[in-house]
């Protein structure tokens, strides 16, 4: 399972840390986990692109998203990405799941 944590503090995201595998399917064939992957690399490559506010830690089968300055532009595309990550829990709730933290 892909266990999604997502950091807030007064409602913004400072931390998403993103672990594990679907199990959807066999190892490059989980679509659940190409998904997930395709939705992090590109919100952490847009805002990197538009305003270079985040860090991120990138290990096998683990990425670590970090806020190193508020911006609107990465709080708007990080919730967009919680969003999306949010739509396939409601597809795939035994593949991944979400918990949030204050």
């Amino acid at each position: 399972m892909i266990k999604v944590k997502v950091k807030r503090q007064n409602e913004n995201v400072y931390e998403i840390d993103i672990k594990g595998h679907a199990d959807y399917d066999d190892y490059g064939k989980d679509i659940v986990c190409a998904s997930v992957s395709t939705m992090a690399i590109t919100t952490v490559n847009g805002i990197n692109v538009l305003d270079e506010s985040i860090e991120f830690e990138e290990n096998s089968g683990s990425l670590i998203i970090r806020v190193i300055k508020e911006t609107d532009i990465n709080q708007k595309l990080l919730n967009n990405m919680i969003d999306e990550l949010s739509e396939l829990v409601s597809q795939y709730p035994k593949n991944i799941e979400i918990r949030n933290e204050d």
